[in-house]
């Protein structure tokens, strides 16, 4: 199966999938350690991708999306973005916006909280 294959499995079978440096319970970046902390904090159910175990993968996913960086999420199979629209997201609300509309299930208060913090 090639790259762009076993990348299109991944999204599609999950709603929230994030491909990061190393795993949502040891970061191995500091941007990717940013959005698998809000998506902790916020009780997303998420698949999270070591791209750091696969070059192939890593390459593949910057070609799938068309976007340069690693972290990227991808909900209900669409990418979203990386580290810094992920976070302006989660500061503006507009994250939560997108998992009530795709039906994802969240923790508001702790996304509150988050915003409350950074306000």
């Amino acid at each position: 199966m090639s790259a762009e294959d076993q990348i299109k499995q991944t999204v599609t079978a999950s709603d929230v999938v994030l491909f990061m440096k190393g795993t949502k319970s040891m970061p191995q970046c500091g941007f990717s350690s940013r959005v698998a902390g809000v998506l902790n904090y916020m009780g997303v159910d998420y698949t999270d991708v070591n791209v750091l175990d696969d070059e192939d993968i890593r390459q593949g996913v910057k070609d799938y999306s068309d976007w340069p960086t690693i972290p990227q999420l991808y909900v209900k199979g669409e990418f979203v973005g990386g580290c810094d629209i992920i976070t302006e997201m989660t500061l503006s609300g507009e994250l939560d916006q997108l998992f009530e509309k795709e039906g994802v299930a969240f923790d508001k208060d702790a996304a509150e909280k988050i915003r409350q913090a950074n306000g």
